[in-house]
């Protein structure tokens, strides 16, 4: 069984990300940039609970540390599943133009590399959410923790909505595509502007 991307050390990932190959790339950049934002959150509340300071919110703290290590879990996983799309795409590309089948082995593979990107962008969004409560709950020891956690997540989703869009751009089923172009553009449009507000206020405060 070939090694997984995620059981390599951070430098090994580096150097796979850089290499000549198609696979990681920018998708795989994207959920890593997702799961270190959402590791972020619970790092964060680790550093909270048990402090007398922080009791009234410990259970939502809790709470908000359990949902963010799901959201880690599952960006890692997305990780190799970006990779894993990957194949049967190319092989898709590889059959003949005059094949009869090509167009719709292709159509299916497309739709298949569209998935993990956009629930990297679902993850992502649901991090921002942790880190925007973590932020009123957490330490105020750690608030550029949350920040840069609202940033790293901001980009994974900006990242993660490329790798959408580069493929809706060509599948075949215009509606399919369309309504996947509009999941992705509506949780920029919201997400792109809460984390980007929730950073500029760890900043401000920071500052002040």
């Amino acid at each position: 069984m070939p090694e997984k991307l995620t059981d390599k050390s951070l430098a090994a990932f580096a150097d796979e990300l850089a290499a000549k190959k198609p696979v990681p790339g920018g998708g795989g950049a994207a959920a890593a940039a997702g799961a270190l934002g959402a590791a972020l959150c619970i790092m964060v509340g680790n550093y909270t609970v048990g402090k007398k300071k922080y009791a009234a919110y410990e259970a939502d703290v809790l709470r908000i540390m359990e949902e963010a290590d799901q959201l880690q879990k599952e960006l890692i996983r997305l990780v190799d599943a970006d990779a894993e799309a990957f194949t049967p795409l190319s092989q898709a590309y590889a059959i003949p133009k005059e094949d009869p089948k090509r167009a719709e082995v292709l159509e299916a593979a497309t739709i298949g590399a569209c998935r993990a990107p956009l629930e990297m962008m679902r993850c992502s969004a649901r991090a921002i959410d942790l880190l925007e409560e973590m932020l009123e709950k957490g330490s105020v020891m750690l608030v550029s923790d949350v920040g840069c956690g609202a940033l790293l997540c901001r980009a994974a989703m900006e990242c993660a909505a490329m790798n959408v869009y580069i493929n809706t751009k060509t599948m075949q089923d215009r509606s399919l595509a369309e309504e996947m172009e509009q999941e992705a553009e509506q949780l920029i449009f919201e997400y792109r502007e809460k984390a980007s507000a929730l950073a500029y206020s760890v900043t401000e405060q920071i500052r002040s």
